[in-house]
């Protein structure tokens, strides 16, 4: 497992405030265990800050802004959660764009926690079975989704986590449909939904 991400670049999103540090650390780690490339990006190009749960913690430098990354140049997409952070992603017609952009283009998503909020805004869960922290069920299912409660929930090369405890289990499949590379069901749900 240790180079199953040789030659691919996966890309991290998240606002420059509100993101939830182990959600991020913690996949960010593994990845790159795994041999993969990474970007930090962010709407802005102002230092990220992370949270544990409602405290402050450490910050981290972005490699590129929202203006500056093509979704193109990424073989995947990590969205770490925290209650605040895909609550800003999902007022910013960037993230959205760069976000559904994946999705299109049939390249594994992984998000975990509250992070399908910015999917929901970006018309991306329609038809899709998918977990998150629980308080996004409504959300979900509204916006056409299938909610399911499970530590982690694969759809087609979408990857879903409920919470920090699933994080391994989050972790080991993010990297598995990574190294599986594109997922044509993924496009094709998607086109269906009419996002």
């Amino acid at each position: 497992m240790a180079d199953d991400l040789n030659g691919k670049r996966i890309a991290f999103l998240m606002a420059n405030e509100g993101v939830e540090q182990v959600e991020l650390t913690e996949p960010l780690k593994a990845i790159r265990d795994a041999g993969a490339d990474t970007d930090l990006i962010a709407p802005e190009g102002d230092d990220i800050q992370a949270f544990n749960h409602l405290d402050k913690a450490d910050t981290f430098t972005p490699d590129r802004t929202l203006d500056d990354a093509d979704p193109g140049d990424y073989d995947g997409l990590v969205l770490p959660g925290g209650v605040a952070n895909p609550d800003q992603l999902r007022m910013d017609q960037r993230a959205l764009d760069f976000t559904r952009a994946f999705f299109e283009a049939g390249k594994p998503v992984a998000a975990i926690c509250h992070a399908p909020w910015t999917l929901v805004e970006a018309g991306l869960v329609e038809g899709r079975t998918l977990t998150s922290w629980p308080s996004l069920k409504t959300d979900i299912r509204n916006a056409g989704g299938n909610w399911v409660d499970e530590e982690v929930h694969v759809d087609e090369g979408f990857v879903t986590s409920r919470k920090p405890d699933d994080l391994p289990a989050f972790c080991a499949k993010a990297i598995e449909e990574f190294a599986e590379g594109e997922h044509e069901g993924q496009r094709a749900e998607t086109a269906g939904a009419g996002a």
